[in-house]
């Protein structure tokens, strides 16, 4: 999500009224023969079909012959097909071209050539997004790119919605709800299953806002630590998945690193070496807080994401410290306005943001001298509807960590009573998006493992 400088929402929200709610559930739409030229394999499949595949599982499959890179995508087409009068989380689909990317995927394949993401079908955000160096990096890992995520439309001072070449994008868990912003295709394709993976730009919160509110994984990488174009320094790349293995794949891609990072099993969901315990990486410190000391967050979102920071620290992966001085950061909105203005704005106005970030950072550097993350729900509020958010900032709790250059990671915490999902921000130290990344992929090993259990009748 990324505020105009102007506080106030655009009154009329673009075209057709909003599907009723339950219009579209991301419930898995099986692949048949009909979706592709070879009908896919039953058996290296689970129940749920492609849309409940991992990149990295997916990858795994086309690198071992299971199955081909053209039948993935053809199927990934038809699923976004299906989906995309009601979702409308794409701008463009480039289906002819994807086909034929794949098919190349296929031939590198059988010639020998190593691609950790062959054969994966992704989404982008917006028509530029084939041009950033993380789609360029992705592609020559062996994705395939299907088409262009919707943003938000001309016009709008406040970007928590998308505009799909079919209307407004729509939340996959309830049609009537934003699925948040900027990158809102993203978010509702990869959490609708038409894309295990799509990338996005967070300049205040537009990965992890919609992340949260779709229920998926969204990375935030450091501030300048990957190419970005914005001329403010507030933006940086990010992705949105399904899996936090894929999350941690995407890392390693776009920065060629190859440390641990806590991937998991073959499936991309839980493995045996992510339960916490044997062989773990002994917890990292955290501080827990609900308004970073300003914002006004909602008891609900609160109590949600507070219980899955609790989940953490049962599973062994963090350990809560004690808060006898509560987190107290001073509210960026001003700054992060101000800056985002620049040069444009007024001289007082730059210089009083560039003291305020200053003062924000001297309190998060001391915090990170005590604890490796911090950990807030990653909104104040649950999804508003299509007549926009009123005069609430649903960045309250992200922007901070824009204006720092923080990098910062939204997981799924769980779910509100309208249905909708609610999540937890990790934020860590500059650079060490491997510590949040190994954490997510842990927490959702415990995750996966704790409803195994629940359903062993012994």
């Amino acid at each position: 999500m990324e505020p105009h400088t102007s506080p106030r929402p655009d009154p009329s929200p673009p075209r057709a009224s909003p599907p009723p709610p339950d219009a579209l559930t991301p419930t898995p739409l099986t692949p048949t023969a009909s979706t592709a030229s070879t009908p896919l394999p039953a058996t290296p499949l689970p129940p749920g079909g492609l849309p409940s595949l991992s990149a990295v599982r997916i990858a795994a499959g086309v690198r071992a012959g299971e199955v081909r890179a053209v039948d993935v995508v053809a199927a990934a087409l038809a699923r976004i097909e299906w989906a995309e009068p009601t979702l409308c989380a794409f701008v463009e689909v480039w289906a002819e071209e994807a086909l034929r990317r794949a098919g190349e995927v296929d031939a590198q394949v059988a010639a020998g050539v190593s691609l950790p993401l062959a054969g994966v079908p992704i989404g982008v955000k917006g028509r530029a997004g084939l041009r950033t160096a993380a789609a360029r990096a992705l592609v020559a890992a062996g994705c395939v790119p299907v088409g262009a995520t919707s943003v938000p439309g001309p016009g709008t001072p406040w970007q928590t919605w998308g505009l799909g070449a079919g209307g407004r994008t729509v939340n996959p868990w309830r049609a009537d709800r934003t699925p948040g912003g900027s990158s809102a295709g993203s978010a509702a394709a990869v959490a609708a299953g038409l894309v295990p993976l799509a990338t996005g730009t967070d300049g205040a919160g537009s990965v992890r806002i919609p992340a949260a509110w779709c229920g998926v994984v969204g990375l935030k990488t450091t501030n300048g630590r990957l190419p970005s174009a914005d001329r403010t320094g507030l933006a940086a790349a990010g992705v949105l998945t399904r899996h936090a293995s894929d999350a941690a794949a995407y890392w390693r891609c776009v920065t060629g690193e190859t440390g641990e990072t806590g991937e998991t099993g073959e499936t991309g969901e839980a493995g045996e070496a992510g339960e916490a315990g044997e062989g773990a990486c002994p917890p990292l410190t955290a501080v827990w807080s609900a308004d970073l000391g300003f914002a006004d967050t909602d008891a609900e979102p609160a109590s949600i994401a507070h219980a899955a920071a609790l989940h953490l620290e049962e599973a062994g992966l963090v350990r809560l410290r004690p808060q006898h001085n509560p987190v107290r950061l001073e509210d960026p909105a001003p700054a992060w306005l101000a800056l985002r203005r620049a040069p444009d704005a007024d001289p007082a106005a730059v210089r009083a943001a560039r003291e305020l970030r200053a003062e924000n950072d001297r309190r998060l550097a001391a915090l990170f001298r005590e604890a490796d993350l911090i950990l807030t729900p990653t909104t104040p509020n649950a999804p508003h509807g299509h007549d926009g958010p009123g005069e609430r900032y649903s960045t309250a709790l992200t922007w901070a960590f824009n204006l720092s250059g923080h990098p910062a990671l939204s997981i799924p915490a769980g779910f509100g009573a309208d249905g909708c999902p609610v999540g937890l921000q990790l934020v860590a130290r500059h650079g060490e998006e491997a510590a949040l990344l190994r954490t997510a992929c842990a927490a959702e090993a415990a995750r996966t493992h704790r409803g195994q259990e629940s359903e062993d009748p012994a």
